[in-house]
């Protein structure tokens, strides 16, 4: 008997003027020691479901339909009262942001005990007992004194932890984890998953696991769920359905992924449209506008959810066997080409002698620690860059990789001239700009443009989208109101928008759209470089194919240099021409993006490579547990000699006596390693001699 099931639920969003059918008929079980994975596009109907199981919908949300019993029990009709005894007693859950899901002005230890008091009644010291004890079973270094620490005082890792801590301290029969590890490093990530594994089998739970990210279903579930547009459009075992995806949804989904077209010339998959409108929806197959292979029936029928271990909705299945690549159909984007009306190229100059774009050398910045309320005190600094050297080319990308906290958006801001370097200098079209001062940096600026991790965030709500797009252009000077309303409408013509979208304002846009408006924004002033922080890392894996395959449209077209920051090689693989790997405020690997991901030097980037959740259950299968244990040490203090070596299986006495140089271990090559014991056929030979040591050349 399954410890969950749902039968035909459906769920309604009364708005102001219309109503939402977020959910249409949905059926799921879930047995007790089951992994069940929820995967789909935003909006599809994940969290929903996952609200729906707790009662906990927004505001004008209701169950309209449908069954939902847990342990025996009919939850949709259980009074409010009992229904309080189930949420965090017997069922838990992990929120998506940890960061608002905690409270600020609270201790992270009472958090943790509250559920603890209310549902099982404990005292006091006995729940701080308890609570210390799962914060080191969830892996929370010194326990005892995290207790009494706030949310902004943890990574966020350890606050992902604190979720699950908290989801977990009742021993629930059932975990729901919303998105556990969107925003999380690929090392933290794997930490996290392997946690909930390990809990799961320890104390037998079910969880039902909701993501966007197909990686993290296939090392994580045993069986998915695949929903589109509120409905159930495909569910079967896990190794099953990625071996023989048979709804075009799921097809579509899988060919939208970075490492499917990894090495090749051939674009990503993108999926064409949007998800349809949730207040109309269609009354026949939902995906039907959107997919490739939709006949007549598609447009005036409802498929039906057929079939026992492996069921699927479709009228034009994909036939049985391993999925293939799907070639993208895809335009460019709507990208315009080089000297058309309106475009040129980049107005940015570079000599011809072979100077570089932009040449960083020994960059550094420390921020100043201080304690005290009144007479401050100098504690030490963060060195949060610490010797950072590399180039880039024109019309180059180069991909800046490695965990929280390394020094990636530092060093970013420090390009973009947001922060001031400690020591080191930084070269733009050979001009030191970091000196540069008043009008002489203002107008430097507009030849390098930052494009921001949270897109909605960066984005004014007050303005309009036009107003959004103006900004730099009157900020600069550039042209008459004219010529600024004409640049709008060829910028969003560039980033495949509506030119009636200039007229709305960010919040009605959704995530990829709205990333859009801020690559238009980054491109308003016809930059030459465009430093990208994490633009993907929240994004859908469809709306991720979108923004990557126009980036790469636009780097052709306008010779556009991207320093694209992230934390997923397999992405930072599929955009960008070389990879940096930075560990603790230094590159310790650099090199030709191919050559490094398919044969890493440096073990820390191999122990990043080997956390990529990949879309297969039986490669992840096989895959070591904990690639890069533990977590980074602070860099309030970083260890001797090599930064990486309290968390390396190759460390010597060497390792922590002498700091390893960024050099080539082989001879000369474009490829550079900083390790004392490098990953290379010669792994013997120690990088001692700095006599080819050189530039990301």
């Amino acid at each position: 008997m399954a410890l969950l099931e749902i039968r035909d639920l459906s769920t309604d969003i009364t708005l102001r003027r219309t109503v939402v059918h977020a959910l249409d008929r949905v059926s799921l079980e879930v047995s007790a020691g089951q992994t069940l994975g929820i995967v789909g596009e935003s909006g599809c109907g994940k969290t929903m479901t996952a609200m729906s199981i707790e009662r906990l919908l927004p505001p004008g949300g209701q169950i309209v339909g449908g069954s939902v019993r847990f342990d025996g029990r009919e939850l949709t009709a259980l009074p409010e009262r009992e229904m309080c005894e189930v949420r965090g007693g017997e069922i838990g859950m992990i929120f998506q942001d940890p960061a608002t899901s905690l409270n600020a002005v609270q201790p992270v230890g009472s958090q943790v005990a509250e559920p603890l008091r209310l549902h099982r009644g404990v005292s006091r010291a006995q729940a701080r007992t308890q609570v210390i004890d799962m914060f080191a079973r969830v892996g929370i270094p010194s326990p005892a004194r995290r207790y009494d620490d706030y949310p902004h005082q943890l990574s966020g890792g350890q606050r992902q932890r604190v979720m699950i801590a908290m989801a977990l301290i009742c021993h629930p029969k059932l975990l729901i984890a919303d998105e556990p590890t969107t925003a999380l490093d690929v090392t933290i990530q794997k930490q996290v998953l392997e946690l909930i594994d390990d809990l799961r089998a320890e104390i037998g739970m079910a969880v039902i696991l909701v993501t966007h990210d197909l990686g993290v279903i296939a090392g994580s579930a045993d069986r998915v769920a695949v929903m589109y547009a509120g409905r159930i459009v495909e569910t079967a075992g896990a190794v099953e359905l990625f071996a023989n995806p048979r709804h075009r949804y799921t097809e579509a989904l899988f060919a939208a992924l970075p490492d499917r077209v990894a090495g090749t010339a051939q674009r990503l998959y993108s999926i064409p449209g949007l998800p349809p409108d949730l207040t109309d929806p269609p009354s026949a197959c939902r995906f039907a506008p959107r997919c490739r292979h939709a006949v007549a029936r598609c447009r005036t029928e409802t498929p039906d959810l057929s079939g026992d271990h492996h069921a699927f909705a479709c009228f034009v299945p994909r036939p049985a066997g391993p999925a293939a690549p799907v070639a993208s159909a895809v335009p460019a984007a709507g990208a315009r080409a080089v000297g058309e009306a309106g475009w040129v190229a980049p107005t940015t100059y570079v000599p011809a002698d072979g100077t570089a774009l932009l040449s960083v050398s020994d960059l550094a910045k420390d921020f100043p620690v201080r304690t005290g309320l009144i007479a401050q005190r100098n504690a030490g600094a963060v060195s949060a860059v610490a010797g950072v050297t590399f180039r880039l080319d024109r019309g180059e990308a180069v991909g800046l990789v490695g965990e929280s906290g390394c020094g990636k958006t530092t060093l970013a801001r420090l390009i973009v001239g947001l922060e001031q370097p400690s020591r080191g200098e930084i070269l733009f079209r050979g001009r030191r700009v970091d000196r540069l001062r008043g009008t002489a940096r203002r107008l430097e600026r507009r030849h390098v443009q930052l494009m921001f991790q949270d897109s909605y965030a960066s984005l004014d709500p007050r303005m309009r989208v036009r107003a959004i797009l103006r900004e730099p252009l009157e900020i600069q000077g550039v042209g008459t109101s004219r010529d600024r309303d004409r640049r709008v409408d060829e910028l969003l013509d560039a980033v495949g928008l509506p030119r009636r979208s200039a007229e709305r304002y960010p919040h009605e846009f959704s995530g990829g759209q709205r990333q859009r408006i801020g690559l238009a924004r980054a491109l308003a002033l016809q930059p030459g470089l465009i430093v990208a922080d994490e633009p993907v890392s929240a994004l859908d894996v469809s709306v991720q194919a979108q923004i990557l395959n126009l980036m790469k449209d636009l780097q052709q077209d306008r010779e556009l240099s991207y320093l694209f920051i992230s934390h997923d090689l397999a992405v930072v693989r599929y955009l960008t021409d070389r990879i940096a790997v930075m560990y603790l405020g230094r590159i310790v690997e650099t090199g030709p993006s191919a050559a490094v991901y398919s044969a890493p030097w440096h073990p820390y980037t191999k122990g990043l490579i080997d956390a990529i959740p990949v879309a297969d259950p039986v490669q992840e299968a096989a895959k070591p547990r904990a690639a890069v244990p533990g977590e980074p040490p602070s860099a309030l203090n970083p260890p001797s000699g090599c930064r990486f070596r309290t968390r390396c299986p190759r460390a010597q006495d060497l390792c922590a006596e002498q700091e390893p140089p960024l050099a080539n271990p082989i001879g000369p090559a474009s490829r550079l390693v900083a390790c004392h014991f490098p990953l290379t056929s010669s792994a013997s030979a120690t990088v001692g001699d700095t006599s080819d040591e050189r530039d990301m050349t």
